[in-house]
């Protein structure tokens, strides 16, 4: 498996600030043919560092509700499903979990109405509290800088490097630090497909 290289961050970087930007531009801008960046693209996409490509609002230009950073006190437990089901969350654009399992968001809420936003998402049971901050503006400007390709293998949750497997089952990509953690995790996958776990 190949890792990034300084060609693919540029493109990265270019697909950042434009995601509608024309292959033709970004292989003028990083010396190579359309076809290699669309070839790289696809790479980039079949690996996972691409999820997908999206539309970047300027919400000032908008009348929708007020912008609001809420920091959420939750449960340790419940994290994962807090962040998860307001992530779904119409009103809300950004959702960020830290390491002491508090879960962040910033969100445009109509009416200003924070507890019914929060109550429409999640079981309020789920949180020991939350803080609302008024955004007077937001930045949001992601960089790949010198980042690697360093994805957990799914079998072992060791670092997976350029020696590593990338399988996809099931419209997922998995990654795996060898072709041993690879077929292990396949025989389970399809053992528990098909009903029949060893």
């Amino acid at each position: 498996m190949r890792g990034l290289d300084d060609t693919d961050r540029e493109i990265l970087d270019i697909l950042l600030s434009d995601g509608r930007r024309p292959y033709s531009d970004i292989a003028e801008a990083v010396d190579l043919s359309p076809p290699a960046v669309s070839d790289r693209i696809e790479r980039l996409q079949e690996i996972g560092v691409v999820r997908r490509f999206t539309v970047d609002l300027d919400r000032s230009v908008l009348r929708e509700g007020v912008p609001v950073l809420v920091d959420l006190r939750v449960r340790p437990e419940h994290a994962e499903t807090v962040a998860g089901a307001l992530s779904e969350s119409d009103p809300v654009e950004h959702v960020f979990t830290t390491a002491d399992e508090r879960v962040v968001v910033t969100a445009t809420v109509p009416d200003g109405d924070v507890r019914g936003l929060l109550a429409e998402a999640i079981e309020m049971e789920t949180i020991d509290g939350y803080d609302v901050d008024l955004l007077a503006d937001t930045a949001w400007s992601p960089s790949t800088a010198d980042a690697e390709f360093a994805p957990e293998c799914a079998e072992c949750g060791n670092t997976v490097d350029t020696e590593g497997e990338t399988t996809e089952l099931d419209g997922t990509v998995y990654h795996f630090c060898c072709s041993s953690c690879e077929s292990q995790f396949v025989e389970q996958y399809e053992e528990l497909r098909a009903g029949t776990p060893s």
